[in-house]
């Protein structure tokens, strides 16, 4: 079972805002912007990763066709 939509409809806007307001109040102003570009980073990082993981598993099977014809 699946809860991630559930909680996404139970939050409206409010709630959203009242989240916003306790980060902002937490991290101050100076460093929201420093915790976004680490999560972009990490997110970017990710995403690099996994399409290096998908272009080595995309040459594998021709790599092991042209080895087969060589012998």
């Amino acid at each position: 079972m699946n809860f991630q939509p559930i909680l996404l409809g139970v939050l409206g806007t409010q709630e959203i805002i009242i989240i916003a307001i306790i980060i902002l109040l937490m991290f101050g102003g100076r460093k929201i912007p420093e915790l976004m570009r680490g999560l972009g980073k990490g997110i970017r990082e990710f995403n690099d990763a996994k399409n290096t993981v998908r272009k080595e598993i995309e040459e594998a099977p021709t790599n092991n066709d042209n080895s087969s014809t060589k012998q």
